[in-house]
């Protein structure tokens, strides 16, 4: 910019025969500046946009070796891959590639606010590649330092006797005799969704959570998505978006379906959770401002902390206060042909049983970090997660594929709790939680950032 301003000054030398008057000067060289700087950051931009489109070609051409890798891509189909698979997984030519942008996109350090936000929030998503790309490789890191570079943080630790100590305050709410988690796993069994009533009730709770997210949000036109039901899967429910605003939303019947399950699942994987999130991304992010980069999510990345903790707080954003148990009660259990007694006994423990469940971190700590063994993982599930015998088994299975993901539900709604109500944002303040809660959905927030407020 300085040669060509003045270039302009030879050309039009102060002392020459144009002689412009002190404003002209001024509104000249305005001019100029304004010119100059509109054209740098197009130059910018432009640059910005190709590294965010190598970005996407590197993600999807480690999805093309890691089945798990994608979770959604709905940008050009120009950027995916057209080399043939290698016979053999290339870490070190893939880890060389990440290493290779993330030196290419330190250059714009110090650049406005909104590229070095883009070119940061690309950095630290590609930390998790390299790490995703070594342990499909085999190479594992303990589970902290796994965490700390696939989602950006290191959740909470806590010793057996802190579990032990919470859930011995909570045994005197519970009537009957035997264990806490036993005596919780009978009051839930009078609220098993009867198989034949599974979709009739998931329907119902979802298209309440749709209603109760438009009050709040104008969801773009012609968004929708479908309902399936699957078995044999680790988690309970999955959202696999497809852009355009449609999603696929999958409910896992391998396991008994608790009432609560409805609400929790069905506002997690739609709205105002998933679904609504990977909208409001795509149409605010990629449609509107044609940053490509977010048309592409890869599973094991900073972005799953935002999403999983975003969805798991959503629910209470929706549903605040009693509304969850009141809507149970008057419409959920009376669709599923259930007795209504017992239920806001059982509401306030789940409540309770939510204060415990950064055990399942500690459990797939041990076990990832080969402190214990499967057997006491299922013990930690069953004594203080509540969890049935069953459930506990699929929860295992889960950490056993999806490793240190687990800390993205709990830490990840402890993270997005504390950003939204440090803010404002709280339950007294439903409009500002609302306005808070989508501004989180439809911006590039980093971990680094939840953790400041």
């Amino acid at each position: 910019m300085h040669k060509l301003v003045c270039g302009y000054l030879n050309i039009f030398p102060l002392n020459s025969h144009f002689n412009f008057s002190p404003m002209k000067r001024f509104l000249f060289f305005l001019s100029c500046f304004l010119i100059l700087s509109c054209s740098s950051s197009k130059h910018n931009k432009e640059e910005l946009d190709k590294l965010a489109e190598k970005y996407v070609r590197l993600g999807l051409s480690i999805g093309q070796y890691d089945a798990d890798f994608v979770d959604a891509y709905y940008g050009p189909d120009s950027l995916k891959s057209t080399a043939v698979k290698a016979t053999s997984f290339p870490k070190d030519s893939l880890l060389q590639s990440v290493n290779d942008l993330q030196n290419e996109l330190k250059s714009f350090t110090g650049t406005n606010d909104s590229f070095q936000q883009r070119a940061n929030w690309m950095s630290q998503q590609l930390v998790a590649f390299s790490r995703r790309i070594k342990i499909f490789s085999g190479e594992y890191r303990p589970f902290d330092e796994e965490s700390k570079e696939l989602f950006g943080v290191v959740a909470p630790s806590h010793a057996e006797s802190y579990f032990d100590s919470l859930s011995k305050q909570l045994d005197g709410l519970l009537p009957g005799s035997g264990t806490t988690a036993s005596r919780f796993q009978q009051l839930a069994n009078h609220f098993i969704i009867p198989k034949e009533k599974i979709d009739t009730v998931f329907k119902t709770a979802i298209a309440e959570a749709r209603k109760r997210t438009l009050a709040h949000y104008p969801l773009p036109a012609g968004e929708n998505f479908t309902l399936e039901y699957v078995t044999n899967k680790s988690w309970s429910g999955y959202n696999w978006y497809k852009g355009n605003f449609h999603s696929i939303v999958q409910i896992n019947t391998d396991l008994q379906i608790f009432i609560e399950r409805a609400i929790d699942i069905g506002s997690h994987e739609s709205y105002p959770g998933h679904h609504v999130y990977n909208m409001l991304l795509e149409k605010n992010l990629y449609r509107d401002k044609e940053q490509v980069e977010i048309s592409f999510y890869p599973l094991f990345s900073p972005q799953s902390l935002i999403a999983e903790g975003s969805a798991n707080y959503g629910i209470e954003v929706t549903f605040p206060g009693d509304e969850k148990v009141r809507f149970a009660k008057e419409v959920l259990l009376p669709l599923a042909g259930l007795d209504t007694t017992g239920i806001s006994l059982y509401y306030k423990m789940l409540y309770m049983k939510g204060q415990l469940n950064f055990a399942r971190n500690e459990a797939a700590r041990g076990l990832l970090n080969g402190a214990i063994q499967e057997p006491e993982v299922l013990r930690w599930l069953m004594q203080y997660c509540w969890m049935n015998e069953e459930t506990a088994a699929k929860s295992v299975s889960f950490i056993k594929k999806y490793r240190s993901y687990v800390i993205n539900y709990n830490y990840g709604q402890q993270l997005v709790r504390n950003y939204i109500e440090s803010a404002g944002g709280t339950e007294n303040a439903p409009a500002k939680r609302w306005e808070l809660f989508g501004k989180l959905l439809s911006t590039q927030v980093t971990p680094q950032e939840l953790q400041k407020k």
